[in-house]
């Protein structure tokens, strides 16, 4: 892919979402059906949890605690028996409840929106500093995950070893007027046709423009 043809390849991936299952999270926050921290701690349930999981989990905490005042009332314990079968739930459970406390403490109950203050609260990432911004506030941001790393490698657009590398190379050569999208768009194709093993080649609208970096078999 030539970089400029990112200002085709964007308008057409937003015609073709509209058939394909939505990025969760981003879709929440975009309809403004969660708020920060709803969306940050649906980030943190959602780290290595397939988002059909995530769908049903998330909601399910919510009507127990959507705000950290009232997630701090429940012990860690209650907290994981909401939210499994989770990967890791368990370890989650902690973090949402360390991550309310430390949010009361230092922030007056409110979710920062900037990302060096989002990296402090405990188990937060790179990845989900960025989707909390993009998601939860509509600012700039690049979320990176592994179908935004995937994809964006195997378009050719960048040459990236990590998903932290692959934010960084983003942030060099992204049109920022893309960046809020650029996740949700990416998580949606991964998720319904760029799949990580034989992906969808001859469906794929954008085709034409991808090198097909490390394809070896598609459907």
């Amino acid at each position: 892919m030539q970089d400029n043809d990112i200002h085709q390849v964007i308008p057409i991936l937003r015609e073709a979402a509209k058939a394909w299952s939505p990025a969760l999270v981003d879709d929440k926050g975009r309809k403004h059906e969660w708020g920060p921290y709803q969306v940050l701690i649906a980030t943190i349930l959602s780290l290595r949890t397939k988002d059909t999981l995530t769908a049903v989990v998330a909601p399910r905490l919510f009507v127990v605690a959507d705000n950290p005042h009232d997630m701090i009332t429940h012990s860690v314990d209650e907290i994981a028996e909401v939210i499994y079968p989770v990967g890791f739930y368990r370890n989650k459970a902690k973090s949402i409840i360390d991550i309310s406390h430390r949010l009361i403490a230092e922030y007056n109950g409110q979710v920062p929106d900037e990302l060096d203050e989002l990296l402090k609260l405990p188990g937060v990432g790179r990845k989900t500093a960025n989707l909390v911004l993009t998601a939860g506030f509509n600012k700039l941001g690049i979320c990176v995950d592994v179908h935004v790393h995937r994809i964006s490698n195997r378009w050719g657009y960048v040459e990236t070893k990590t998903p932290e590398e692959t934010e960084f190379a983003l942030r060099e050569k992204l049109p920022q007027e893309y960046w809020i999208e650029y996740n949700g768009l990416l998580v949606s194709m991964g998720q319904n046709l760029c799949t990580p093993t034989s992906p969808w080649c001859s469906k794929c609208p954008v085709f034409t423009f991808c090198d097909r970096g490390g394809v070896t078999r598609s459907r």
